[in-house]
């Protein structure tokens, strides 16, 4: 591929509700640009972007991929990213890598909860955007109700740039509303039609809404533009991309994906209008952590972020960054600023799909790709390491669902560790944990389907077959009255015999295990006191209930005897245990559960369903507010148990607009008909083991 200067470079995210339509968009530019021969479909299975077998099955994006289009000598990067709310944390790392975000909208579905999602977090980090309407071809497609609900959802800021002739199965082209012509296509190729008298009108009347807006943009073109005087193709080359960059208009194209209609109306836009990555109005990628800041120029010194990870289990692990600064060729040293460490550039290649193409060099804006880095990860900066710089990181949403999994074969334990470790580096939303509690192996992200694409990868990338276990809720045991007892514990089988004989007084306390001593004249020696205390911190671990870990618990030595001969470290610590198993048991125990912090946002129009679902959980609500967005954070607490499903149900209760964070704050009692149900699943448990 040829080498690209940085002003002709554009970096555009696709971004959308799954099902829009990205993939197959993506597929139409490069068809239009030549560089395919014919359109690939998700349908079909053949398009570049999505070429994971997990991909291919379920036909929809899991992952980034980029795909550089050559357009008008510019080069279009392309990166496309799933529109699963699971995959969210995708969509993240390549906004960070953008100039602008491509929202790409079902005409048959209108404004859906990916759209609002990604409105919103382009709005939250100042990214200009387009939308492209897709599937106007379909069946009972409105465009007056498409434009009616933008608007609705987005404002007024909304401007179509193109229109469709016809609707649905009478669709055939579109009119570009700048140079006010129009286009109808055969095979993807347009050819100019004329226009009838009312798509004439309609036509100036969306080029006079554009005019006014650009002309808010600009002192010199608003003169202009109340003077009378028409703009020329210059003043609206500068003044649509000013209105772009300070969000006072989002252009809307019109086409169809699958038909190649109003594409290369798209290409153009993206060309004349999206800021490229040197443009000082559009520097969204320069968020610095440390180090000398840096200009998006190929003089400046090297610098740029990986943005995104690629396991592949032929090719290995593949590195696809964003070069800020400077330029980076084949066999380059390079310093990884967030590592302090050095690698070594092999082949530097850009991608189109899982295909590299190799590239001379790649300038500052451009992106690329570089496989088998020893010590770099998603969101490190590499840089020349005499003018060292660290970049932030891209912060990703927490997850808020968890499997409980297993080697399905002892024997595959290593390579699931080695797996699941690789993977938390192509998917830095998903994480690995080790229960400190019930040290379960958990993993965890931001919905079951992500979930789920993980365990199938064990399995086609790395040989490991897993299994879901059933997750083991951390139950905790404590005391709430005090209770004095003795244990003795006392052993004679000839010869030396075993003596340990201590009074403990248990009571409840706010730490998790407290040992004190009150021993006077002797009655049991100083040296035998740790071993009491050890005895009796053994048996915290299982308590009398359910057998569950016990906290809460002081232990007060306060009398007992010995034997000058018989006694010993291990039967004082056998008699400490004994003494704590009765006075547990005495002392009024009851089971303790983990409870959450939820924070809940969702529309107002749910407020009342998820008030009430959160009930059913046993939740409690502590307080409302608005979000600056105009959507209700519901703040609650709810027990850990109740909320395995949460994710689910709240989708279904928001239709996907739903999103929560959940944290573990403390530890409360059980009521006492569910502590019984535990109580008796342990026991079974317990039972079936033995």
């Amino acid at each position: 591929m040829n080498v690209y200067p940085t002003e002709k470079v554009r970096n555009l995210a696709l971004v959308g509700h799954s099902g829009s339509g990205k993939t197959n968009l993506t597929e139409a530019m490069l068809f239009q640009s030549g560089a395919t021969k014919k359109i690939g479909l998700t349908a079909d299975k053949n398009t570049l972007s999505d070429f994971s077998k997990q991909e291919m099955a379920r036909g929809a994006s899991i992952g980034v991929s980029v795909i550089p289009v050559e357009w008008r000598d510019l080069k279009i990067n392309i990166i496309d990213t799933p529109g699963h709310m699971d995959f969210i944390g995708e969509a993240y790392s390549a906004l960070r890598a953008a100039e602008s975000a491509l929202m790409i909208i079902d005409a048959t579905s209108g404004v859906q909860a990916g759209t609002e999602r990604m409105w919103k977090y382009c709005e939250k980090i100042g990214l200009p955007r387009l939308i492209f309407v897709n599937k106007i071809d379909e069946e009972n497609v409105s465009f007056r109700k498409i434009m009616e609900e933008l608007e609705e959802a987005f404002g007024k800021k909304v401007i179509p740039f193109s229109v469709p002739i016809g609707e649905g199965e009478s669709f055939v082209g579109v009119t570009d509303v700048i140079f006010q012509k129009g286009f109808k296509y055969t095979d993807g190729m347009p050819l100019e039609t004329d226009l009838t008298h009312d798509q004439v009108k309609a036509t100036e009347r969306m080029y006079e809404e554009i005019a006014e807006v650009v002309a808010e943009s600009d002192e010199v073109l608003m003169e202009k533009y109340f003077a009378g005087e028409k703009f020329t193709r210059e003043d609206l080359l500068r003044g649509v991309t000013s209105a772009l960059l300070e969000g006072d208009a989002v252009p809307l194209l019109v086409g169809s994906a699958e038909k190649g209609i109003g594409i290369d109306i798209l290409l153009n836009m993206i060309v004349n209008y999206m800021p490229a990555p040197n443009d000082d109005r559009a520097n969204i990628g320069f968020r610095y952590e440390s180090g000398e800041e840096r200009r998006v120029d190929p003089a400046d010194p090297f610098s740029a972020v990986v943005f995104k990870t690629i396991i592949d289990p032929f090719l290995g692990k593949m590195s696809i960054f964003k070069v800020l600064s400077g330029k980076v060729s084949k066999d380059s040293d390079i310093y990884n600023a967030s590592k302090d460490t050095t690698e070594k550039f092999g082949t530097v290649s850009a991608l189109r799909g899982k295909n590299q193409l190799e590239v001379a060099e790649l300038q500052a804006g451009d992106i690329g790709c570089v496989t088998k880095l020893q010590h770099t990860e998603t969101g490190d900066t590499l840089c020349d390491k005499a003018h060292p710089v660290v970049y932030k990181r891209v912060e990703f949403p927490s997850p808020v669902i968890y499997y409980a999994i297993e080697a399905a074969a002892k024997n595959d334990e290593d390579k699931l560790a080695q797996g699941l470790q690789r993977l938390s580096e192509e998917f830095p939303s998903f994480i690995v944990r080790r229960d400190g509690e019930t040290h379960q192996l958990t993993i965890g992200g931001l919905g079951d389907t992500q979930l789920d694409v993980v365990i199938e990868r064990l399995e086609d990338s790395f040989g490991v077959k897993v299994n879901r276990v059933p997750f083991i809720i951390p139950y905790k045991e404590t005391i709430r009255t005090k209770a004095e007892v003795q244990g003795k514990h006392k052993k004679q089988s000839g010869g030396a015999g075993q003596y340990g004989d201590v009074w403990v007084r248990f009571e409840p306390c706010d730490e998790d295990f407290v040992f004190a001593e009150e021993i006077f004249g002797g009655a049991v020696p100083r040296n035998f006191f740790p071993a009491v205390e050890k005895g009796l911190k053994d048996a915290m671990e299982h308590g009398p209930l359910a057998g569950y870990p016990m906290t809460g618990v002081k232990a007060t030595l306060y009398d007992g005897s010995y034997h000058d001969v018989d006694s010993n470290e291990m039967a004082f610590k056998l008699a400490a245990q004994l003494a704590f198993r009765k006075g547990t048991a005495e002392a009024q125990p009851v089971l303790l559960e983990p409870i959450c912090k939820v924070e809940v946002s969702i529309p107002e129009e749910n407020l009342g369903d998820v008030m009430g679902d959160m009930s059913k959980r046993r939740g409690r609500i502590l307080g409302m507010d608005q979000e600056a967005d105009g959507t209700q954070l519901l703040i609650a607490e709810a027990p850990q148990a109740e909320m395995f499903d949460y994710l689910i149900d709240l989708r279904a209760m928001t239709r996907g607009r739903g999103t929560f964070t959940m944290t573990f704050i403390r530890y409360e009692e059980v009521p006492a008909s569910i502590a019984e149900k535990v109580i008796e699943a342990a026991q079974l448990a317990k039972g079936k083991t033995e």
